[in-house]
């Protein structure tokens, strides 16, 4: 196993996940709703990256020590008086810190984006891809999916929301990138049976769609496009392996959530994060048999 490799995987990996919290925050809206365009103070977000998508989530306005609660889709609540305790309301599962008191000289990061976990994520995923696919050219086209990947799950683990400027174009750039792999020696798959991989699990999600739109969203078969074409790169066993690891994980994820009680059998849950899951099992075995 080469240390290089995963050590550039894992720098790509921190580099380009700590520039997801700010598009995950922004992406994060109920369907219909504009994209965030300010915090929840209401300061509008500058900066340097992709027309202020890109980057920390944190509002530089409010500051390394303001602390806002947060109401899903709205504005902040007014001000907390100094000296008063005041507690994070975090959306869709993120864990907010403990109250902190104004005044107190701990920093208290902004709770309303995933400043960690997708970060972390990146890095671990993009060193299991570096380790799995070795020096072969499609670990660069893997590297490159990967952190749009995760945006795509914190969004939609966060509002059960695939947004299209995020499935369509991973999609074009997965058929493109990977195109550019088999021109290249060395490679250990094939575009063709990636075209062909994208329209059958593309159709195949599309058929559930037209049969339950309830159960399935028309964001899960654009998201299929891209994740086809990643998993038939390898191969249809690596395609069938990737799509139904996809199922399997969600209805595990279902079925726990019915045995705590947490949720019942007609509970929604995002299908997303388990779709990409899914193919990246499938990718990380087809590259460790290829």
């Amino acid at each position: 196993m080469d240390l290089a490799l995963l050590v550039a995987a894992a720098v790509w990996g921190g580099a380009t996940g700590l520039l997801l919290p700010r598009a995950a925050y922004r992406f994060a809206v109920e369907p219909e709703d504009p994209w965030r365009t300010a915090c929840p103070a209401g300061h509008a977000f500058t900066g340097r990256f992709g027309a202020s998508w890109l980057g920390p989530a944190r509002c530089r306005s409010c500051g390394p020590r303001a602390r806002t609660s947060v109401r899903y889709g709205g504005e902040a609540d007014d001000p907390v008086p100094r000296g008063e305790q005041a507690e994070a309301s975090v959306p869709y599962g993120e864990e907010a810190d403990a109250p902190v008191p104004y005044g107190d000289d701990r920093p208290a990061p902004a709770p309303y984006a995933p400043n960690t976990l997708a970060p972390l994520v990146t890095v671990l995923v993009c060193i299991a891809l570096a380790a799995a696919t070795g020096a072969r050219p499609e670990l660069g086209v893997w590297l490159l999916l990967a952190p749009p990947a995760v945006l795509l799950a914190t969004v939609d683990r966060r509002v059960h929301r695939l947004p299209d400027p995020l499935t369509l174009p991973l999609a074009g750039a997965a058929v493109l990138l990977l195109g550019g792999a088999a021109l290249l020696p060395g490679h250990a798959g094939s575009w063709t049976s990636g075209l062909l991989g994208g329209l059958v699990l593309g159709g195949f999600y599309l058929l559930l769609f037209l049969i339950n739109p309830n159960g399935m969203g028309f964001g899960d078969v654009k998201l299929a496009l891209a994740l086809g074409v990643a998993l038939g790169w390898y191969g249809w066993a690596v395609l069938f392996l990737g799509g139904f690891a996809g199922f399997l994980f969600g209805a595990a994820y279902g079925l726990g959530l019915v045995l705590l009680r947490r949720a019942g059998r007609r509970t929604g849950i995002p299908f997303g994060p388990f779709m990409i899951a899914g193919a990246l099992t499938g990718v990380l075995l087809g590259a460790l048999a290829a």
